[in-house]
């Protein structure tokens, strides 16, 4: 496979939510796997519902998630190339102009409809004279203009599907040009994939028909088509079809919650596979792991509760490079010894901010037995301490008071981390240290 090149292209016309994820990463990652590159294009035509706000939470969305593109365009900066191709395509008579009104369209396909006829456009605008065209104009009525699609059969093998088919002689001539000049998704995109040399276009199978219509488009402006690849949709864990209006879904919603960005990229590329609730430890790991012939036709349910056990599992075995940045942020020093007691424990990162505290102090230390406290305060091995220190001090304890299992451990632990919780104390102790130990033991606020 030559180096490809793959694209994303959101609408911001709103916050991405975990379906978005989902062809975003599958792109990213497949061309992180063929050493390929990634354009992010946003599709931003629609002037009244874009703004320059979501274009930029998008890029954000997109950072958090691990993905940087090669390349960023917005469509609307590149009108003039769509007006070339559009009077291309009119010269070859493939696009012609239409004047009817919504309402008139409505009619006629309930007319079709209740004559047993599929609703398609009828090509009547095909039969309109010179005179009748002017007629139009003068009522002040501006065109809007469709694609002439041939009626004919558009096959291609996909990356997903395998060999895939669509009888274009069953659509309606899609719009392309809205009355007012403005363009609709189909062509802009079309022309921006064959101007930017994208190889690969993988997006979910909601577009399998509209993937008909637009290699129509590439042959009749001379290009090849590109690759497609046609992935099921994501869906929440009981079946409901996601959209920006799901706000728990997006993924700015998400990040909020403290979920690690590696897991919601997993779950969001692997769900439904055996692999989906496997942490793993990058997203070049994850790019060998995503195979787009094995993705199920079926929907893909994504389960939150599925996401926080990830999450969990994801970030227990990161390792301190990964995390060091935001430990920072949290007011937390980076240090290899704190990471490696404290990660097993986390549910979210932000909670190693509590055993922080315990380390560094101060807590108020819970005593239980002040009795049992002085004694084990008294066989509190020497500094410095290290990670036998634990063992030792415990079963010297133990032999001294007779304190087994729960009965001895627990004091130590409520006394030393004012919890009956946490990691293991073998490895907080040696950071606590002996002064702390000591004066906890004690009671006091260390």
């Amino acid at each position: 496979m030559t180096s490809p090149l793959v694209r994303f292209a959101p609408s911001p016309t709103g916050y991405l939510h975990i379906g978005n994820a989902r062809p975003a990463l599958f792109n990213w990652l497949f061309a992180r796997r063929h050493g390929g590159r990634f354009l992010l294009r946003y599709d931003d035509t629609d002037i009244a519902r874009s703004k320059v706000e979501y274009a930029d939470a998008i890029a954000e969305d997109l950072g958090w998630l691990g993905i940087e593109p090669d390349q960023v365009i917005k469509q609307s900066e590149r009108l003039a190339i769509y007006d070339a191709a559009a009077d291309r395509l009119r010269g070859a008579g493939r696009l012609y102009a239409c004047y009817e009104t919504a309402d008139e369209l409505d009619r006629r396909r309930k007319r079709q409809l209740a004559r047993g006829l599929p609703p398609i456009y009828d090509r009547a605008a095909l039969k309109l004279t010179d005179e009748q065209k002017a007629a139009f104009a003068a009522e002040g009525r501006k065109p809007h203009w469709r694609f002439l699609l041939e009626p004919r059969e558009v096959a291609w093998d996909d990356l997903v599907r395998g060999p895939s088919h669509v009888d274009c002689a069953s659509l309606s001539d899609p719009v392309l040009v809205r009355e007012d000049g403005s363009y609709l998704y189909t062509l802009p995109s079309v022309v921006d994939d064959i101007e930017t040399g994208v190889t690969h276009v993988i997006r979910g199978e909601d577009h399998v028909t509209n993937t008909a219509v637009q290699a129509q488009i590439f042959e009749a402006l001379g290009a090849s088509l590109p690759t497609f690849g046609h992935h099921n949709l994501l869906t929440t864990a009981s079946g409901e079809g996601l959209s920006k209006r799901l706000g728990h879904l997006s993924l700015r919603g998400l990040r909020e919650t403290g979920v690690e960005a590696l897991a919601v990229a997993t779950l969001a590329t692997l769900v439904g596979t055996s692999d989906a609730v496997r942490p793993v430890a990058s997203l070049d790991e994850l790019a060998g792991l995503v195979e787009l012939d094995h993705v199920s036709r079926a929907p893909a349910k994504f389960d939150e509760h599925e996401l926080e056990t990830l999450s969990a599992r994801t970030l227990h075995q990161l390792p301190l490079a990964a995390v060091e940045h935001r430990l920072n942020a949290l007011g937390i020093a980076a240090e290899e010894a704190f990471w490696q007691a404290v990660r097993g424990n986390l549910a979210k990162l932000d909670e190693a901010a509590q055993w922080w505290r315990v380390v560094h102090g101060p807590i108020e230390p819970v005593i239980a037995d002040r009795d049992f406290a002085v004694k084990a305060a008294g066989l509190l091995p020497a500094a410095p301490f290290d990670a036998t220190t634990w063992k030792n001090w415990t079963q010297a304890v133990s032999a001294a008071t007779g304190a087994r299992g729960k009965a001895l451990f627990m004091p130590l632990r409520q006394a030393l981390t004012g919890l009956d919780h946490g990691p293991e104390l073998a490895a907080l102790l040696p950071l606590i240290g002996r002064e702390k130990t000591l004066k906890r033991l004690a009671g006091g606020s260390a």
